[in-house]
């Protein structure tokens, strides 16, 4: 059974940064598409930065330039660097990976719904 525990989300004052870590364990494949996706109240969670099956990165328009996405296969851990945070990067943020996704590149960022693995998220709160 594959297991996403998220972690180092917190709260900052807008203009800082966080780095957001997703420890992976219990997998059985060798390759997985991975992911972060946010979820504000009220609102549908979203995808932020993905990285699909070939490597490829793909972010959101909201966080380009500030957010990197990367991971330590060694470490099995996928981490979001999140700098220049604002007031509107709150939310709830979530790991999320799947070994099948065949989805490339920016469409990925649209596939919530079909990763089946998910972590249990963590908080990030911006202040103004």
């Amino acid at each position: 059974q594959v297991q996403l525990v998220e972690s180092g989300g917190g709260s900052v004052q807008a203009g800082g940064s966080l780095r957001l870590s997703c420890a992976m364990s219990g997998y059985d494949y060798s390759t997985y598409c991975m992911g972060w996706f946010r979820q504000a109240p009220g609102k549908e969670r979203e995808g932020v930065a993905v990285i699909d099956l070939d490597g490829t990165t793909s972010y959101a328009d909201s966080v380009k330039g500030r957010f990197t996405i990367s991971q330590d296969n060694a470490k099995n851990t996928l981490y979001l660097q999140m700098n220049s945070l604002k007031p509107e990067d709150t939310a709830m943020y979530y790991c999320a990976a799947d070994p099948y996704l065949q989805i490339r590149g920016p469409d990925l960022l649209n596939a919530k719904g079909d990763f089946g693995y998910w972590g249990q998220g963590t908080q990030v709160t911006v202040s103004s």
